[in-house]
């Protein structure tokens, strides 16, 4: 059963969406406020979140932007505003869609259905990354190079599969300690630069490739040469 979380400040609104979500056979949270939307949303595996903008405590551009810096779960933002910069803003802050209220509930559900089909065929497809004979099998928490298998440790495996989802692109050490470790981590960039060691050791070192490359004052990217 696929779990969407409602965050949505008022209650009759959120109440109304969790019956009708329920009643088309989907496991339904909800939360009233930013923060602890937020918190939901960092803490329990959910399939979609319906995102209010106008929210107490943290607005809806706010959490999703937190969202996203480690959770690509699709985003469908709800908000009383029909103004073109808010739309703008919510998809670039990483919202999926977007649908403004009044809304009539069969279009929102076909909203819903559409996004959580797109994510699948995305999830799917990433489910296996490669990079010349690097393999990584998200699935199956495998990685593997030329057939061979490379033991990682979580974290080694986390900054290797967000650096081969993003192949070709130059992430800032910021960018990834966010996305890997975390928006609240609070310890030094330099961990960034002790894992990619980590990495090259297993793989660049010992397979005599060159996949890891350093962007001198910007950060890293992985590409195969």
């Amino acid at each position: 059963m696929q779990k969407i979380l409602i965050i949505e400040d008022e209650v009759k609104i959120a109440r109304f969406l969790e019956l009708e979500l329920k009643h088309e056979g989907y496991e339904v949270l909800q939360a009233h406020d930013g923060r602890k939307g937020l918190e939901k949303a960092l803490e329990e595996k959910v399939d979609l979140i319906l995102l209010d903008i106008m929210l107490p405590g943290l607005n809806g551009m706010e959490v999703c932007r937190r969202i996203r810096m480690t959770s690509d779960v699709p985003v469908i933002m709800l908000t009383a505003k029909d103004q073109v910069m808010d739309k703008v803003m919510g998809l670039d802050f990483g919202a999926d869609d977007y649908i403004t209220k009044p809304f009539a509930i069969e279009e929102l559900l076909a909203r819903i259905r559409a996004v959580l089909k797109r994510n699948r065929i995305t999830t799917e497809s990433f489910e296996h990354l490669k990079a010349g004979k690097l393999q990584l099998d998200r699935e199956q928490h495998l990685v593997t190079y030329d057939g061979h298998i490379i033991e990682l440790t979580k974290r080694e495996f986390d900054l290797l599969l967000y650096l081969m989802e993003n192949q070709t692109i130059v992430l800032t050490r910021e960018k990834i300690l966010q996305k890997v470790w975390g928006y609240d981590y609070l310890g030094d960039t330099n961990i960034v630069d002790v894992y990619i060691r980590y990495l090259r050791g297993k793989i660049d070192e010992k397979y005599h490739s060159k996949l890891i490359h350093t962007i001198r004052g910007v950060g890293y990217l992985l590409k195969n040469e």
